[in-house]
């Protein structure tokens, strides 16, 4: 497209229209596709074309909602895959084999420690954590057998932040790649690549859809790669439906619009609650009290969607202050239009023991709030009403 502007790029980059000039690009509910001939199948099937074959492979749809998040994360191509851990665990399977080892941030996912704790250990495939307080360490931990970095920034759910372009040198001076999961910041906010990053991540789950419907991954970055990861996707299935990815592509339309008012809400909620006496700590990288606040305002253009809180009194006193909200629902999910809060150490982390969880900011009085969309005014008086009562 000639104009670059994000927003414009979210809005018109889409399907050519069918011979029935539809404005609103239609779904493609269909498991596969016909052929003119055995010859343009034969051709499809030996990649001497771009012909449609089967939605396991490609769909209309899935390609619409890939070429937008390139165009936004500004990526060579992608592949979309059912949900955020099938993109995650497909990237990681399409680049490892036995023997190897990777490094990681250890605030990582609940599911993703999973993998590297739990099933790689039987395919012969090691790790490493490295803190993110820490960046110092992740060079000392890379070995001759080392394929990758690893990491969230901002993380899941302590909200710390790496510089990117400190760790990308790292990995090219050792020539490893450098993958990001960017959930948190979305490229509206922050776009790795652009810090050296090879490959970026996605749970389009979050504030790709941004409403709680459907459930979506992707992985962009750089061609060689995202070929890889499109065949392991492609012969192991997790591939995205056609539906939901006309639901995400048309959800990025309205992705710049409502991460300006997430991020104005949350800035709002946490600058107010920092105040609060209730809390042992309010935590967000737009805050100047935030210990990576200078790296924040360096890669991020916003602060992002999520804040969290630490309750006085510990788990307990989350629970109780949690079941007093009225508004803010309690979920796994974030990135909603409405507000939600998590207690990432009964739940989404509770995998880890408890002194992972400590090692990386989970405390039992830690709560992650994903501000939404409603009147900044009522996200507010909710929290504080819970804590008055």
């Amino acid at each position: 497209m000639e104009n670059k502007n994000f927003e414009t790029q979210a809005i018109r980059a889409q399907l050519g229209r069918s011979e029935n000039n539809e404005h609103s690009v239609p779904v493609y509910l269909t498991s596969s596709f016909v052929f003119d001939s055995a010859e343009e199948m034969r051709a499809a099937f030996n990649d001497e074309s771009d012909d449609y074959i089967y939605s396991r492979y490609s769909n209309p749809n899935v390609n619409e909602f890939v070429n937008k998040v390139c165009l936004m994360e500004g990526a060579e191509a992608g592949v979309a895959m059912a949900s955020g851990m099938a993109a995650i665990y497909t990237t990681f399977m399409s680049i490892l084999k036995s023997g190897d080892h990777l490094v990681s941030c250890s605030s990582v996912f609940g599911a993703t420690h999973a993998i590297f704790t739990k099933y790689f250990p039987k395919l012969n495939i090691s790790h490493s954590y490295f803190n993110v307080k820490h960046p110092g360490e992740i060079e000392k931990l890379i070995k001759p057998e080392t394929r990758f970095i690893y990491l969230e920034t901002p993380t899941n759910p302590a909200i710390e932040l790496i510089d990117l372009e400190y760790v990308a040198a790292i990995a090219k001076r050792k020539n490893i790649l450098l993958i990001v999961d960017n959930c948190f910041a979305t490229p509206y906010i922050q776009q790795p690549i652009k810090y050296g990053a090879d490959l970026v991540i996605h749970s389009a789950t979050k504030y790709m859809d941004g409403q709680g419907r459907v459930l979506g991954g992707i992985v962009v970055g750089k061609k060689e790669l995202i070929h890889e990861i499109y065949l392991y996707g492609r012969l192991t299935g997790p591939s995205l439906s056609a539906f939901n990815a006309w639901t995400l592509s048309k959800s990025l339309e309205t992705l710049a619009i409502r991460m300006d008012r997430h991020c104005e809400n949350a800035l709002f909620v946490a600058e107010a609650l920092e105040k609060n006496a209730a809390f042992e700590n309010v935590s967000y990288p737009f805050l100047k009290s935030h210990p990576h606040y200078n790296i924040a305002k360096k890669q991020m253009k916003l602060g992002g969607g999520i804040i969290t809180v630490t309750v006085k009194g510990g788990y307990e006193a989350a629970c109780k202050f949690m079941d007093k909200l009225k508004m803010v629902k309690i979920s796994p999910n974030l990135g909603d239009s409405r507000s939600i809060a998590t207690h990432p150490a009964s739940s989404t982390h509770c995998k880890l023991s408890e002194e992972e969880r400590l090692a990386v900011g989970i405390t039992p009085g830690l709560i992650r709030v994903s501000i939404g969309l409603e009147n900044k005014e009522d996200i507010l008086n909710d929290i504080l009403n819970a804590l008055n009562k």
